[in-house]
């Protein structure tokens, strides 16, 4: 009885170390490129606030149709988000990705060309279809390869592109700003071609790195392939998931969970692109406003990565995803009481420090209850909902900047959104998500 015990505990050990291996090899072939990425990916959605700087003036822009420019993106972004990754699941990651990733650089790059309103407008609409699908696309390959013990921190070192491209945007997009007039174009329009094209070149990268499915992988022994797929195969056998598209349709998880999304999506945006606007109208130099704007995602960074780690190793992804939430809602509005820049900025990075973080947790929460067709439409569906927040919080506070003449109306609105956010998250309980 002892031998066989014996013989069982190091087949368990061996097959956790041939795991080990395989996702560890996954992780330094995918997350390095898909994080690069998605650095670029998130870089072209907050650098237009700092081509709000000159280019406003430029184009004639009002705050209210600045705002509503650069959340028009997530309007095409939204109506395409669904059948994009249907397409994916269907024609694979490694395709669709690529696709998606020089469709959308040549439109980013493209906005150099607006002339006015209208053609921003459109350009920016044309941004969002191209782009449809990336981020729910790639969350639905790493959960397809990585097992749910590992997802986290996985996830985590994806979405550090987030606060980083912030940190390295700001001041890279104030030095690109200062290319005014060379070849003679405005720096406005050098910096949405400098930060729009790598990602094509990107796109071919993917194109030959990347692998559907770890049955699929030469580049993993067959021992490995095994162990990764008997992972799955343990997490499947413990938890019911929906595989087809109508049952991820009928469950309410879905849909608050896309609420839940829209939420901390609006409250990220709505901060992170009028920023560089409030720090300005603190009488700062572009030069300035690009390095203080780096510093809330710094300490973002720091967070997301810390607490990652510690939802990994103890559980409790709806608690500490409501944690991050309610954070982000009491710093942003305390924020708004304090006229001196140094308490706003920390309000701000508080904000930030939750939204960001926040994300990065409630991305591992589809794939508890979803997998197959279903967890790739559901994604979709829960995205692009939530990615209506990206056009809604832009324009809130530009809405409210032109209504009250001051920015403290706007974190305002979106403190109380992160607050109702918390709230839907916490009944998430109720569900039995609360594990």
């Amino acid at each position: 009885m002892t031998s066989i015990s014996s013989s069982l505990a190091a087949g368990s050990a061996e097959r956790s170390t041939l795991e080990q291996s395989a996702v560890s090899k996954a992780a330094w072939r995918f997350i390095p490129l898909l994080a690069l990425a998605y650095f670029f990916n998130y870089l072209d959605r907050t650098s237009v606030g700092f081509a709000a700087l000159t280019m406003n003036r430029d184009l004639g822009l009002t705050a209210t149709q600045f705002g509503w420019g650069a959340g028009i993106m997530f309007a095409g972004y939204c109506v395409c988000e669904v059948p994009s990754n249907l397409a994916l699941y269907r024609f694979g990651a490694r395709r669709w990705l690529a696709r998606i990733m020089i469709t959308w650089g040549f439109f980013a790059a493209a906005t150099a060309l607006a002339v006015g309103p209208k053609s921003f407008y459109a350009i920016r609409l044309l941004l969002g279809i191209g782009e449809a699908g990336f981020f729910p696309g790639v969350i639905f390959f790493l959960a397809v390869w990585f097992p749910a013990n590992y997802r986290t921190r996985v996830l985590a070192w994806f979405t550090v592109s987030t606060p980083l491209s912030s940190l390295v945007g700001g001041p890279l997009s104030a030095w690109l700003l200062h290319m005014d007039g060379t070849l003679g174009l405005a720096g406005w329009r050098w910096m949405f071609v400098v930060q729009g094209l790598p990602a094509c070149i990107l796109g071919f990268l993917v194109l030959k790195l990347l692998t559907d499915k770890p049955a699929d992988a030469k580049w993993l022994t067959p021992e490995e392939r095994q162990a990764l797929q008997g992972a799955f195969d343990r997490e499947g056998a413990s938890r019911r998931k929906e595989k087809n598209l109508g049952a991820a349709l009928k469950d309410v998880r879905t849909y608050i969970l896309a609420m839940i999304s829209f939420g901390f999506t609006m409250g990220s945006y709505g901060i992170g692109i009028w920023l560089p606007q409030m720090l300005k109208a603190h009488g700062m130099s572009v030069t300035q406003t690009g390095w203080m704007s780096s510093v809330p995602y710094f300490f973002a960074t720091i967070a997301l990565l810390w607490w990652a780690k510690r939802v990994d190793r103890r559980g409790g992804p709806v608690a500490n995803l409501a944690a991050g939430l309610l954070i982000g809602a009491i710093a942003l509005g305390v924020s708004t009481y304090f006229h001196h820049l140094l308490p706003a900025m920390a309000g701000i990075t508080l904000a930030l420090i939750g939204t960001i973080a926040g994300r990065t947790i409630f991305y591992t929460l589809p794939s508890r209850f979803l997998s197959g067709q279903a967890a790739a439409g559901g994604l979709a569906l829960i995205n692009s909902i939530g990615a209506l927040g990206g056009f809604a919080g832009p324009y809130l506070v530009g809405y409210l900047k032109d209504s009250f003449g001051t920015f403290s109306a706007g974190m305002i609105g979106l403190a109380i959104v992160l607050g109702i956010t918390t709230l839907l998250t916490l009944s998430l309980h109720a569900f039995g998500r609360g594990e």
